[in-house]
This record gives C-alpha cells, sequence and structure tokens, in this order.
C-alpha cells in the first residue's frame, strides 16, 4: 500500500479537480494536475463574467487538497506506450496511471462568418474577451445572441438586465430540456427583461456578418455584437495521441471509465465517451463523472474490478438575471418532471447549485471519498441493452 503511483491528471476542471482530490484517499499516490491556467474557472458563472457581476475565478488553494501538485502548462500529446504527457512548456512526465479530463469549449462554428465575427463565451479567455469588447461598445448598440440553451440564456437575460438590447436566436425550441410550462415561463422571463426571442425551425442561423445575423427563413437580424453559444466541442487531444474517439472527439471508454486501449487510461467528464453513449455535458456530470473516474483508478491499483459508472440526472436550472430563474427537476432518465421552481426560489435554487459545484470540490479536499451523486440503475442499462440488441441483428 505504500508503493508509490505516479497519478498525472490533464485538465484542471470539476473532473480533473475532483478526481485529484479523491485519489488523496490512497497513502503513496503522487497526483499531478496538469492545467493551463493557475486558477480554477467555475463554467456556470461565464455569462456572469460577460455582464460583469461575478469574475469566475477560484484560487485552486480554495479547492485543491494537499499534497496534489499543480502545473500550470498545456499537454500536447500524451504518449500511451511510454507512459509519459508530453508538455508544451516543461519536460515530458511519467505516470503510472493517467486521468484524461481535457473538458470542453465551444465547438467550431460551420456557419460562414461564424468563425470571424461571433464571439463564444464557453472558456474564461473568451468570455473576457466578449466583457471588454461590450465595454467598449454603447449600451445601444444590438447584441445578437446565438443558441436557445442555457448559456445562450443565462448570456442574454445577464446582458437584458444591465440594459443591453438583446436578441435571442435559438435555432429551434427555447430551452428544449426545460417542461413545456417551464418554457413559457422563461419566456416571459426574458420579455420582462426586453429581450426579442427569435424562436422556431425558420430561425436556424446561416450566415454572420459584421452588422448582421442572417436566418435560414430569409430574415437578417441587424447585429453590431453576436454571441455564440449553440453548442460545444472537446480537444482534439485524444486523437493526436493516437487514442480510439467518437465523433466529436471525446475519448472513448468502457462503462468504468477506462480508455478501450489502455487500462492505464481513465476518462472523466465532458472529453469521455463511455460506451461510446457520453452523459450531457454539464458541471455536476463532471464531478461525478471525475469521482468515479477516480474510484475506478483506485480500484485497479488495488488489484480489484472497477465498478461501471451509474449515474442520475435528478434537475436542471436556468437563471434569467439576478432576479429570477427556473429549477427544473428531472427523472432519472433526464428528462424534465412538470415539477419546477420558479421566480426568487428558483433563482436561489440556482444560485445554490452553482455555489455548490465548488463546495463539493472543497468538501473532497477535506474528506477524499465524500462525495455521492444519486445512481440512475434502470435507463442507462437499458439503453445499453438495447444498442447491443441492435447491433447483434443481422445485415439484410
Amino acid at each position: 500500500m505504500n508503493d508509490t503511483i505516479d497519478v498525472v491528471i490533464v485538465g484542471g476542471g470539476y473532473a480533473g479537480v475532483m478526481a485529484a482530490n479523491r485519489l488523496t484517499a490512497r497513502p503513496g499516490t503522487r497526483i499531478t494536475l496538469i492545467n493551463p491556467r493557475p486558477v480554477f474557472v467555475p463554467r456556470l458563472r461565464l455569462h456572469q463574467l460577460v455582464a460583469g457581476t461575478h469574475d469566475a475565478r477560484v484560487g485552486y488553494e480554495e479547492i485543491l487538497a494537499d499534497g496534489v501538485a499543480l502545473i500550470t502548462d498545456s499537454v500536447t500529446r500524451i504518449d500511451a506506450g511510454a507512459r509519459r504527457v508530453e508538455r508544451a512548456g516543461g519536460a515530458d512526465l511519467g505516470y503510472d496511471y493517467l486521468v484524461y479530463a481535457a473538458g470542453s469549449a465551444a465547438a467550431a462554428p460551420r456557419v460562414p462568418g461564424a468563425a470571424e465575427f461571433a464571439y463564444p463565451v464557453a472558456t474564461f479567455e473568451a468570455a473576457h474577451r466578449l466583457r471588454e469588447v461590450l465595454d467598449g461598445t454603447p449600451r445601444t448598440a444590438p447584441v445578437t445572441v446565438v443558441g436557445g440553451g442555457p448559456t445562450g440564456v443565462e448570456t442574454a437575460a445577464e446582458l437584458a438586465e444591465r440594459g443591453r438590447a438583446v436578441t435571442l436566436v435559438t435555432g429551434g425550441a427555447l430551452l428544449p430540456y426545460l417542461h413545456r410550462r417551464a418554457r413559457r415561463t422563461a419566456g416571459r422571463y426574458l420579455a420582462e427583461l426586453g429581450v426579442t426571442v427569435l424562436d422556431g425551425p425558420g430561425t436556424r442561423v446561416t450566415a454572420v456578418a459584421r452588422a448582421a445575423v442572417s436566418l435560414a427563413d430569409g430574415r437578417e437580424v441587424p447585429t453590431e455584437i453576436t454571441v455564440w453559444t449553440a453548442g460545444f466541442g472537446v480537444p482534439d487531444l485524444a486523437a493526436r495521441s493516437g487514442l480510439r474517439t467518437d465523433a466529436e472527439g471525446r475519448l472513448l471508454t468502457d462503462e468504468t471509465l477506462t480508455a478501450l486501449d489502455d487500462d492505464r487510461i481513465v476518462a472523466a467528464g465532458d472529453a469521455a465517451a463511455p460506451s461510446d453513449l457520453p452523459f450531457r455535458m454539464s458541471a455536476y456530470a463532471a464531478g461525478c463523472l471525475g469521482a468515479h473516474a477516480a474510484d475506478t483508478v483506485l480500484r485497479r491499483i488495488a488489484g480489484e474490478a472497477p465498478a461501471p459508472i451509474d449515474l442520475a440526472f435528478p434537475a436542471m436550472c436556468v437563471s434569467f438575471g439576478r432576479g429570477a430563474g427556473i429549477f427544473q427537476l428531472g427523472r432519472k432518465n433526464d428528462t424534465a418532471l412538470p415539477l419546477y421552481f420558479t421566480g426568487f426560489a428558483g433563482r436561489r435554487l440556482k444560485e445554490f447549485a452553482c455555489a455548490s459545484s465548488v463546495a463539493h470540490l472543497a468538501k473532497e479536499a477535506r474528506e477524499p471519498g465524500a462525495h455521492r451523486w444519486p445512481g440512475d440503475g434502470a435507463h442507462r442499462p437499458a439503453l445499453l441493452a438495447a444498442r447491443r440488441d441492435e447491433s447483434a441483428l443481422p445485415v439484410r
């Protein structure tokens, strides 16, 4: 038990920090966390960084366990055969086990003009750049936010609450996860803030120019600043390292989160694709997957069989500025119940969820093994069984 085991963790987000903290439960485990930034970024706050209501920064000293070595650098390649990681700014680093928690960022826009004229918000650097652009633009300048998911809605609401003229282009449904009655409430909250919502199939964005956004139904939306929140992508580190990935670049693993190519590599968070059936990208899922990845590593070190991941999604929440929110309760299969909290109660629950995502990391640093989460138990096994049955059908 006292033999030193080196574990390198690639990525210092929710999944990476949770895994690092949980791994300290084993004496003699030397843990190194590699992250490109010297501070933790709570991504649930990036829309607030854009609006200037939160700095979206937490010092690692507040959430990372004593004894975890933090290296501020980027990993350029994983050499699985040699069990080494190559770094952009330093010497290669060897490992006995590696936790791949590379996270996600904005997906590369495939719409003409979006890469040139639209501003993403999925990373700290992107959100900070957008804030600087907004600070240098008159408040009367029209802002168009593209994307009807939580990031788009929350960004639009924060900016409108600060006096911006905002148009939200959903490209389809507004907040499609929510129960239909909750979606109506969401529309009302946005209207009260002065956000113009363009939704429906005709609102798919077909082009972005410097001063206009073109829609599929032929309309053009005048704009001076376009914010792009439509979709997330993952780094290509796994693919560049010769590891098998899904179509989006996530590292393919089995249900224990162990890489299909190497049982010394375990994945967690947004960049993991267990059984090619990845979980919904979220801070909640990232933390739970990070904890499970650590458990898998600890079991492998102990010579025990790791367990499959069991994870349910009990809720989803959205804020509408600082005054209102919707806390949507869900079934274990990640579909919405006709039960949700709105207004001040919804905002308080949303704020509690954001604070808890960081508090869970700090608690795990003090008490490794403390993090718990609700299990699914039936839905995911059924999906996996259905996929196996489908693949077993004869080809005609």
